[in-house]
């Protein structure tokens, strides 16, 4: 038993050393490194582009073939110049000569010409602690030698032009001046001359040495300092004067309105690492120009033209020697709009010293025939590179010609108070019959409102009905004609008109609402918000769309800036209101024009019947304070056998120092004209 018993033991013992042996061996074989992983963190440190990393993963032989410097410039010449990322390794056979490991894998990268695939061998030396690569030129294409070069080719696609209703460039691909210069015939008063330059193109003499002091820079090379308007003539003649100067046409972005339509347009610049790094996979190179705001930005996929590419091996003679991989050129898309180019340059110039907007519609076909939002910059200082000066200037200038005021929300005043009429005939709240009684020009519901009180500029004879208080532009009418309708049914008469909603229009624009946080809080902000202010907030585009309603019968167009052949209504809502309460409130701003007691008589149009409504909304920062006053004009054709049919929104800011609303008058009536 007891010999039993001890064999027992010895063979328990036996099998636990065994399996401590075999999982030690296990455990060693487990973080023992494997020349594949080696390889995968050489392609991951490819990937970042740690070049230098790279380096120190190479076997000591490689090192004397190839300096550091030199390792890190052809990789990141030939990987960077191709645009290449999201390399991929995928192992297939690894065999073993003593300490040398060849491992055959399956390789590809994406890059500015589409995507490069291969079967490539790299071998692995191991060493004490790891393994390193041996490293040549062939690692990085199998075909490739320490002598030959990868050469990127490209045919440049055309970016798609913007046009007009009627064919007018907008955005075009045209040409701009090169200003440089050739440091060997700068001549003996060198300083001079560039202190001339500086001065005349706002470029200073520091990037202009920097400039021309570039190794790369030899006596006769022309070196650009600075891009010009081609139709700058004074400009260039008086830079033809500095011996050294030279000026050369480049193929450009150029915008032929300028100001005129900047906010719409946009512009184009050089992609920015951040837009690359978003835009991957999608044919980007770091050479690409990109929209950048407006209708350049909005449409970009359809405008952007994607260069032909050619990658290729060549030799050291520059003879080719293999085709990596091809990439045709695709030229982009025109878009046509419907702005009409000459409505658009002729409300700029109308308005261009004032802070302002103006958006004209065909309120039968929804569209847009212009928008102009001033004070504007220019679409082409951005492409020719804009100064620090500039921008600065641009950025700090209390106007705000950076801003697009077209695109924003504003309080709409008075303008809002056919919206407040429509809801109330729609909801059955109001009939045309609707009157109320009070006197004098301010008006509380009792005492609980304290000293809060609606006030109005004019009293009036006759009834206080619907028409007399749009013709008068009433303000206590229509406070008490919101309280008559109801908290509820004045705000889901206005989420029929799509308050509280994208307009879903071509660029983003601001949403129309009736308070920050969805809802009327209590029965003042009701009553102001009946005359169009407490929170009352309209965008410009949608308040075209909700005036077009009072001409189609109670349904609101859908605007549209994109040019379609026989363009057919599409409406945004349908039956917004009434057909009834579109034509009462239609045939009673026709009065607030047509009527000499009208706030809007002064804009009557001899020949042609329009309706209208004026609008002024100030902008108080506290109760006690008195805020910017903004005017607005609303003008729409009344006559549907009218050739012309128009809906036209305006506004001005600082209304009180050019006449109020009336100051839009002439603008917005020479359209109709």
């Amino acid at each position: 038993f007891m010999k039993n018993k001890k064999t027992i033991i010895i063979a328990i013992v036996a099998i636990l050393v065994i399996a401590i042996i075999a999982g030690a061996i296990f455990i060693i074989n487990k973080k023992a490194p494997k020349p594949e992983d080696a390889l995968s963190t050489y392609i991951s440190l490819l990937n970042e582009q740690k070049y230098e990393e790279m380096y120190n993963m190479i076997s000591e032989y490689s090192k004397s073939q190839i300096s550091q410097d030199d390792f890190v410039k052809r990789n990141k010449n030939i990987y960077e110049g191709i645009d290449a990322y999201d390399i991929k390794i995928t192992p297939s056979e690894t065999t073993k000569d003593g300490k040398t490991y060849s491992i055959k894998y399956d390789e590809s990268m994406s890059t500015s010409a589409g995507t490069i695939s291969f079967t490539n061998t790299t071998k692995l030396v191991k060493g004490d602690k790891d393994y390193k690569i041996s490293w040549s030129s062939s690692m990085i294409f199998p075909e490739l030698r320490a002598t030959d070069k990868v050469r990127v080719s490209t045919l440049s696609a055309k970016r798609g032009e913007i046009l007009d209703r009627n064919g007018e460039k907008l955005a075009e691909n045209g040409n701009i001046s090169s200003v440089g210069i050739v440091p060997g015939k700068l001549g003996e008063n060198k300083e001079e001359s560039i202190s001339k330059i500086s001065e005349l193109t706002g470029v200073s003499t520091d990037y202009i040495n920097t400039q021309i002091s570039a190794s790369y820079v030899k006596d006769d090379t022309f070196v650009p300092i600075k891009k010009v308007s081609a139709d700058n003539t004074e400009l260039k003649n008086q830079l033809l004067q500095i011996p050294g100067i030279k000026i050369t046409s480049v193929d450009a972005r150029v915008y032929p309105l300028g100001e005129e339509a900047a906010h719409l347009i946009g512009y184009v610049q050089a992609i920015s690492s951040e837009e690359l790094k978003q835009k991957e996979g999608k044919g980007y190179s770091s050479s690409s120009i990109i929209g950048k705001a407006g209708l350049e930005q909005a449409y970009e996929d359809t405008l952007r033209g994607i260069d032909g590419t050619e990658i290729y091996i060549v030799d050291e003679n520059g003879t080719r020697l293999k085709t990596l991989a091809t990439q045709n050129k695709k030229d982009g898309t025109d878009v046509k709009l419907t702005i009409d180019k000459n409505i658009q340059k002729n409300l700029y110039d109308q308005m261009k010293t004032d802070k302002g907007f103006f958006v004209v519609m065909n309120p039968t076909t929804g569209e847009l025939l212009a928008t102009v939002s001033t004070p504007s910059y220019n679409s082409n200082d951005f492409v020719l590179g804009m100064t620090t000066a500039k921008w600065n200037e641009l950025n700090n200038d209390e106007s705000k010609p950076l801003y697009n005021r077209f695109l924003q929300s504003y309080c709409p005043g008075s303008t809002f108070k056919p919206i407040t009429a429509a809801i109330g005939l729609t909801s059955g709240k109001l009939t045309t019959d609707t009157t109320f009684n009070y006197s004098g020009l301010k008006w509380q519901k009792n005492s609980s409102w304290g000293d809060v009180y609606i006030t109005t500029l004019t009293a009036y004879n006759g009834p206080k009905n619907i028409a007399n208080a749009l013709i008068h532009s009433d303000n206590i009418f229509f406070g008490q004609s919101a309280m008559q309708i109801g908290k509820d049914t004045f705000c889901s008469g206005l989420d029929k008109l799509g308050f509280n909603e994208d307009l879903n229009f071509e660029l983003f624009t601001s949403k129309s609402t009736y308070d920050t946080d969805g809802k009327i809080d209590d029965e003042v902000q009701l009553a102001d918000s009946g005359y169009g202010q407490g929170q009352i907030l309209v965008n410009p585009i949608h308040m075209a769309s909700i005036y077009s309603a009072f001409i189609n019968n109670g349904n609101m167009i859908k605007p549209t800036i994109i040019y379609e052949e026989n363009k057919q209504p599409e409406y945004l809502k349908e039956n917004a209101i009434s057909e009834e309460a579109a034509n009462t409130i239609k045939e009673d701003l026709i009065q607030v024009v047509e009527n000499p007691n009208g706030t809007a008589h002064d804009a009557k149009i001899d020949g042609l019947t329009i309706g209208a409504k004026t609008g002024t909304a100030e902008l108080k920062k506290s109760k006690d304070e008195e805020g910017e006053v903004i005017g607005w004009f609303n003008a729409f054709t009344a006559d549907e056998t009218s050739a012309k049919q128009l809906v036209v929104v305006s506004m001005v800011e600082d209304a009180n120092s050019v006449g109020g609303s009336h100051y839009l008058f002439p603008k917005v009536t020479q359209i109709f004209k």
